[in-house]
């Protein structure tokens, strides 16, 4: 089953190192039979950008509750082809739950935010639960976050995306005075 992970830019860190990919509470979400029969149409294609769109939605809460106030502000969610996944129909029609870690080797693709996102996410991550309330304002703010497209990268290509992402602890550069 392929599977959408909510993640950070600590997570993806933290995957480079370890060779493996822990979602939190092993919470995913995926293209499930439910989720299928709740749309009235839409191709695999649309419904699997359903998907991440939710996940990407779930990686703002991610940084939110993150401690780490360094980190770059862009929603990532890592994609991955896994065989223990389990439908969670009580949380909703996409969520499914893992039975572990996903090793690299199952990663398919990761899909995270570029640099023009990064003030929006941020203004997101400040509002998220407010928009979960059914706080229009909030939502609006969430929206102009879920209004830039994610960038695809190939497993591969993280170590080198990891080592051009600016943190915010990185140095002004000097200027000219």
């Amino acid at each position: 089953m392929r599977v959408y992970l909510p993640a950070t830019i600590g997570m993806l860190r933290d995957l480079l190192a370890k060779d493996e990919f822990r979602p939190v509470g092993g919470t995913g979400f995926a293209l499930t039979p439910a989720l299928r029969e709740s749309y009235a149409s839409g191709s695999d294609e649309e419904l699997e950008y359903a998907v991440l769109m939710e996940a990407a939605r779930a990686s703002i809460r991610l940084i939110a509750a993150d401690d780490d106030t360094t980190a770059t502000p862009r929603r990532a969610v890592v994609v991955a082809e896994v065989e223990d996944a389990t439908h969670r129909p009580d949380l909703d029609a996409a969520v499914v739950r893992l039975g572990g870690p996903v090793v690299i080797g199952d990663i398919q693709a990761i899909h995270v935010d570029t640099a023009e996102a990064e003030e929006a996410v941020e203004g997101a991550t400040k509002v998220i639960d407010a928009a979960d309330m059914g706080d229009m304002d909030a939502e609006f703010t969430v929206g102009e976050a879920e209004d830039h497209e994610l960038a695809w990268y190939a497993v591969q290509e993280l170590p080198f995306l990891l080592d051009l992402m600016p943190t915010n602890d990185d140095p002004e550069p000097p200027t000219d005075s």
